[in-house]
């Protein structure tokens, strides 16, 4: 098999400044300048950065640099879109050095953009908040009365967002915009440490921006966690950035109605270059993994975010570790990251490990393990605990069932006990309709509808009754078993304070 040589450049794409220079300063009246009161009111977004309190403390008891940090920034990227993996390095994944980004399936398709197709310059008069007060939407030029509003614009509205940092006023108008997404001054304070200059973005870009995400399928309630992780969001530009993200998802073949999801499930995906690190990342995982093209927009769907990952060591990785462990040919571990994608993210110590080893505890051969796994993949994503042991202990106590039945049903595994196995499993014996021996696991696989035709030979409204008494009775068992624990756990308290 041939090899490419790979490196690993770091190519974010560069957030366009949404202002190019400032606006003009207005300066204090004549009269004013008489009385020796030589100073100017800038009414423009993007004036010098306001610096952190020099004596300031993070929420999290550390003391902060006075200056944004873009190596800050990728890291949190990093831990807010990947599950924690000891495999995984912070950097991006590798290019390959033999690849040509100009094939036709590539190529940017226009996107139509909902709402405005330009950014307006604004001022002090150019937006007025919903939440602004009519007394506070003067702006005067007398020092001492501009210098009044403004601190009690800030205070009034921003209590705790002015104490704990230096808010300038004129990011007011984009804080009252993203309050309307439910945001808090909490949020804005985790904005302000993440990436300040977030916060000075013009509020009519920011509203370009978040109206273009919602017309490409973003859920309005979703807006709110994609700004928290990728706070950058904001400073992306429609037609440089966005669009040409959005096209390339459409281009790989995701359903338009799927697009919204992916970017609230990967929002640093806007952060990547679609050429320098998008499209590497598609071609290896076809090339180099053997993922088909035609599953190329399931596989993402299940799991955007493997785009932002460093595939080839993650890939690689795991197939070793699968083959190593468990003699898994290629082709079968090719068939998990098509059915289950999400396993390239869990850790092999303490993920996927832990649930091979469950498997062979329970008498499970490795050929045996392979055939569960390669059906079933989201095997590897269950808890132990509250999940397969439980399950496995009522397959053979209750079901009368061995483990070798689990490599004919590994779709059992996936099935809720509450839900499903033990509301059918006990509906069939009160109708004594359960067979002696080892219960059917084929009767748990079909829909309610079918299960009642076919196996219970009954209405589904006496079914689905018959289940909610269950879990009814079931939740009672835990309320009272709780409640003994918490009474027991007094009591204890009690008599150890009482010596």
């Amino acid at each position: 098999m041939a090899t490419i040589s790979t490196f690993y450049p770091y190519n974010p794409v560069s957030p366009a400044s949404s202002l190019s220079s400032l606006r003009n300063c207005h300066l204090l009246s004549k009269s004013a300048r008489a009385r020796g009161a030589h100073k100017f009111m800038v009414l423009a977004v993007h004036s010098n950065l306001q610096i952190l309190k020099t004596n300031r403390k993070s929420r999290f008891g550390k003391v902060l640099s006075p200056y944004d940090s873009d190596a800050h920034d990728e890291a949190l990227d990093d831990e807010d879109d990947a599950i924690s993996d000891d495999w995984l390095s912070d950097e991006e994944f590798a290019e390959p050095a033999d690849i040509d980004f100009n094939d036709e399936k590539f190529k940017s398709k226009k996107i139509k953009v909902k709402g405005r197709q330009h950014e307006k310059g604004w001022d002090a008069r150019s937006f007025e908040s919903p939440k602004m007060l009519k007394s506070e939407k003067v702006v005067s030029f007398e020092p001492n009365v501009s210098v009044k509003v403004g601190r009690n614009l800030k205070e009034n509205r921003y209590p705790r967002l002015s104490e704990e940092i230096n808010l300038d006023k004129k990011w007011i108008p984009l804080l009252d915009y993203l309050s309307t997404f439910e945001m808090e001054e909490s949020h804005f304070i985790q904005m302000y440490e993440r990436h300040m200059s977030s916060l000075q973005i013009n509020v009519c870009s920011a509203q370009e921006r978040l109206e273009y995400l919602m017309s490409v399928g973003v859920k309005r309630r979703d807006v709110r966690r994609i700004i928290l992780r990728q706070p950058q969001i904001l400073e992306y530009t429609v037609e440089n950035n966005l669009k040409a993200h959005v096209a390339f998802l459409m281009g790989l073949g995701i359903p338009n109605s799927r697009i919204g999801q992916i970017i609230a499930a990967s929002p640093s995906l806007f952060s990547y270059s679609v050429e320098n690190s998008l499209k590497p990342t598609v071609r290896y995982l076809v090339e180099e993994v053997g993922i088909k093209e035609k599953d190329l927009s399931k596989v993402i769907q299940l799991s955007p975010q493997i785009l932002v990952q460093r595939i080839d060591i993650s890939w690689n990785i795991r197939c070793m570790f699968l083959s190593k462990e468990l003699g898994a040919p290629r082709d079968s571990v090719v068939k998990m990251v098509t059915k289950h994608p999400q396993f390239l993210h869990y850790s092999i110590d303490d993920g996927l490990l832990p649930r091979i080893n469950f498997l062979r505890s329970i008498g499970m051969r490795n050929s045996d393990i392979l055939k569960v796994l390669t059906s079933l993949t989201q095997v590897l994503s269950l808890s132990l605990e509250e999940n397969l042991k439980p399950k496995y202990l009522y397959l053979v106590n209750e079901l009368q069932n061995d483990v070798q039945s689990l490599t004919k049903y590994p779709m059992y595994l996936s099935l809720s006990l509450d839900q499903r196995i033990r509301p059918r499993h006990r509906f069939l014996v009160s109708l004594k309709k359960a067979p002696k021996g080892p219960f059917p696991l084929g009767s748990l696989v079909p829909t309610d509808e079918c299960f009642c035709q076919q196996w219970a030979g009954t209405s589904l409204d006496k079914y689905l009754a018959f289940r909610q008494r269950l879990l009814l009775k079931k939740f009672a068992e835990k309320y009272e078993k709780k409640n003994k624990k918490s009474r027991s756990t007094y009591m204890s308290t009690r008599r150890a304070a009482s010596c």
